[in-house]
């Protein structure tokens, strides 16, 4: 059998919380092929580049963003999935907080989002169940806040996340038995309405908290 040459891209599917609603920020795209269409924000892995490195350069390249947390999500590599021939992709799941996501960015909200160009469509469908199933077991969410939040904050994340409300006093109490955040010093003044503590992702417990048991359902 000959040796084909069979390039490396990575895709990023990056999620926010802005307006109350969970999006994604797609590219619209400039050149071939598909120009005009809409599609996931994505590079080439360059010569001696690693794929987080590639992951960085192409968060920052293709959609101004920087410093937010991502990881693998899964690899694609279909023969025929891009027209430029043989190409694997290593897809990535990022998420940002919402006071870091860029304005003048297309984002668009999930439950509307476009036709995506290639096979786009099928990584933001396994980004999207990737990020509601770890909602059950790890801090991935509070990556969608900013730095110090408050419990209200946690809790109207996780309802986005889980398309469902949860009752206030439950949750409080087993978010906070879980040990994945600590209070700070700080107070957040609302209105006239009684100042909130504010919360940290704990630096001792900054990714899992599946040993501690499954958060949700109650």
């Amino acid at each position: 059998m000959s040796r084909s040459r069979v390039a490396v891209t990575v895709d990023i599917v990056v999620f926010a919380i802005l307006e109350d609603a969970l999006h994604f920020l797609p590219e619209q795209r400039t050149r071939q092929p598909a120009r005009g269409e809409w599609a996931l924000p994505e590079g080439f892995v360059g010569e001696g580049e690693s794929l987080d490195q590639a992951a960085v350069r192409v968060l920052d390249e293709e959609a101004g963003i920087r410093g937010a947390h991502f990881e693998q999500l899964y690899t694609f590599g279909e023969p025929g999935r891009d027209p430029r021939g043989h190409t694997i992709s290593v897809a990535y799941l990022a998420v940002v907080p919402g006071a870091r996501a860029p304005s003048s960015a297309p984002w668009r909200p999930v439950h509307k989002a476009p036709s995506l160009a290639f096979d786009h469509d099928r990584i933001l469908h396994r980004a999207l169940e990737r990020l509601r199933t770890k909602t059950e077991y790890s801090t991935l969410p509070l990556r969608l806040l900013s730095e110090q939040f408050t419990l209200s904050e946690v809790q109207r994340v996780y309802e986005i996340l889980l398309e469902r409300s949860l009752d206030k006093r439950n949750f409080r109490r087993k978010m906070l038995a879980l040990e994945a955040i600590e209070e700070t010093d700080g107070l957040r003044r609302d209105g006239a309405h009684r100042p909130a503590r504010l919360f940290r992702l704990s630096p001792s417990r900054p990714h899992l908290i599946k040993e501690r048991g499954i958060l949700f359902p109650f």
